[in-house]
C-alpha cells in the first residue's frame, strides 16, 4: 500500500484484511508529522488484544551523547519515553513494556496495546526508564541548554583536523554519504577544499554531490587507488561495521575516525 498511514487508510485496511495482532513500527515514529493521526490509526489497526511496537532513538541518547547530526529535516520529533507514553495514551493506548537497544547510538522499542485490553501486564521496565529518564533530569529545561555547546566544540574539533592535516599535505576523505554526515559537514561549513570526496558502496549515490558541500561521491575504488591518510567515518552509528569494511587502510598507514560526539580514533 503506497500511501501514508492515518485514520482513514487504517480503516480500510481493517476492512480488506482485517485487524492485526501485531504492527511493528521501526524508526516511523519520529518521522511522521502527525504523530497524534498516526498513533490513532496505529490503534485501529489492532486486534482488541494486538501488539504495536515502536522503535525510535531515544532523546537521551541524543542529547548525552551529543548526536546532534541526527537533527535534519526527516525528523518531525525526538522522542522521550515519558514523551511518548503521552502521545500514546491520548490515542487510546497503554504502553506496557520498553527496550533500551544500541541502534543509532541508543533507541527505545515501546511495546503498546488498547488500553481496554487486559491481555498483557504492565511491565517493571515501564516505571524503570520512567524513573532514569527523571533521574537524567530530561524534565528540566537545564538539561538541554549545553547540547549546543557540544555541537560546536564537535564542529570546532573538526575543522581543526581538517585544516592541520591540509597544511600538513594530508589527504583526508569521508566515507558514507549518510543523512548524519550531510549534517555535520554542513554544520561545520567543510568544502572539497578540507574534504576531497566521500566514498559510498551504492552506486545509485556515486557520481552524485552532498548538498550544501558540494563534495563528491566516489566509489571504494577510488579509497584504494587514492590511499588517504586519513578517513572520517560519517554514519558513526555503523562504525564498527565500517571499520571492519575497511581494515585495510591500515595497510598503508591510514587512519579510520568519527567526528561525533567528538574527533577520535577507532
Amino acid at each position: 500500500i503506497n500511501e501514508f498511514l492515518n485514520l482513514e487508510v487504517a480503516a480500510r485496511i481493517v476492512e480488506q484484511w482485517g485487524p492485526a495482532e501485531l504492527v511493528v513500527a521501526n524508526n516511523v515514529l519520529a518521522h511522521v508529522p502527525d504523530i497524534n493521526g498516526f498513533s490513532q490509526a496505529c490503534k485501529t489497526l489492532l486486534a482488541p488484544d494486538g501488539v504495536v511496537t515502536f522503535e525510535f532513538q531515544h532523546l537521551l541518547s541524543l542529547v548525552e551523547q551529543g548526536q546532534f547530526d541526527t537533527i535534519y529535516h526527516e525528523h518531525f520529533s525526538y522522542l522521550s519515553l515519558g514523551a511518548t507514553i503521552s502521545v500514546l495514551s491520548s490515542a487510546g493506548l497503554e504502553v506496557f513494556h520498553v527496550e533500551e537497544l544500541p541502534t543509532h547510538g541508543g533507541s527505545l522499542r515501546v511495546y503498546a496495546k488498547r488500553d481496554s485490553s487486559s491481555a498483557r501486564d504492565h511491565m517493571q521496565s515501564v516505571e524503570a526508564m520512567l524513573t532514569l529518564e527523571g533521574d537524567e533530569g530530561m524534565w528540566d529545561p537545564g538539561f538541554y541548554l549545553s547540547f549546543q555547546a557540544v555541537a560546536e566544540r564537535c564542529r570546532e574539533g573538526l575543522n581543526d583536523f581538517l585544516v592541520n592535516s591540509k597544511q600538513s599535505g594530508d589527504l583526508v576523505v569521508g566515507y558514507g554519504a549518510a543523512a548524519k554526515g550531510n549534517t555535520l559537514l554542513n554544520f561545520a561549513k567543510v568544502d572539497q577544499g578540507l574534504l576531497a570526496y566521500v566514498v559510498d558502496r551504492n552506486p545509485a549515490k556515486q557520481g552524485m554531490l552532498l548538498p550544501g558541500s558540494g563534495i563528491p561521491v566516489v566509489s571504494e575504488e577510488r579509497l584504494r587507488k587514492d590511499q588517504p591518510d586519513a578517513v572520517v567515518v560519517l554514519p558513526w552509528n555503523l562504525a564498527p561495521e565500517i571499520q571492519a569494511q575497511l581494515g585495510y587502510v591500515a595497510d598503508w598507514g591510514g587512519s579510520l575516525l568519527v567526528a561525533v560526539p567528538e574527533l577520535r580514533k577507532l
